[in-house]
């Protein structure tokens, strides 16, 4: 009995590393699905889009974040480039709508964001990380209310890494960028480069 209770915490002090440390899909994996409505109530189907064409799915984190906001211009002052090669570009956020309403204000964002509320799309992707009170608490301190903002419950506030994924016309993932560390981000460049062929 007491070997069984040791397996069990076991089992969950892994679980617990495993959400607290995501590790992103893989090139090669199988992107997960999705539906959803965009800023302007249009519905985002990934199986739709990519047959299409590859899709750029792209994470940030919020209209307070100044790194992806600088992310989201570039992709933004790309735009032309990233379609005429047939792609789509989507970004996913835990924001609520007012806080997408202030990111396309600040990046001039004309492309699809797409508000993931229960983060369905962001643990699909395994890119959905879960922010300690403390932090929480030091963002709130400079007027960044992290669970307002998300619409989450206190003590229980998730944001995603910074993640970048390219899915191909077969539902691949072909490009994947992903660094726990906020403050980089990918080249447009690589991301153009990754596109070509994918038509």
């Amino acid at each position: 009995m007491i070997k069984l209770l040791l397996a069990l915490l076991l089992a969950a002090s892994v679980n617990l590393y495993a959400q607290e440390k995501p590790e992103g899909l893989f090139i090669n994996s199988k992107a997960p699905d999705f539906k959803s409505k965009d800023q302007n109530g249009n519905e985002i189907v990934l199986k739709d889009l990519r047959k299409k064409g590859p899709v750029v799915l792209v994470f940030y984190r919020g209209y307070w974040c100044p790194y992806c906001n600088k992310e989201l211009q570039k992709l933004e002052d790309s735009l032309q480039q990233i379609t005429e090669k047939g792609a789509q570009l989507i970004a996913v956020t835990p924001e609520r709508q007012e806080g997408v309403a202030k990111t396309i204000e600040k990046t001039k964002a004309s492309y699809s964001i797409v508000t993931d509320e229960e983060m369905k799309i962001m643990k699909a992707y395994d890119v959905a990380f879960q922010v300690d009170d403390k932090t929480v608490a030091r963002y709130k301190m400079a007027s960044i209310d992290l669970a307002a903002n998300n619409g989450q419950k206190a003590g229980a506030v998730y944001l995603p890494i910074p993640a970048v994924y390219i899915i191909n016309k077969d539902g691949e993932i072909s490009y994947r960028f992903f660094d726990a560390d906020y403050k980089k981000q990918p080249l447009v460049k690589d991301i153009l480069e990754n596109l070509n062929g994918l038509k």
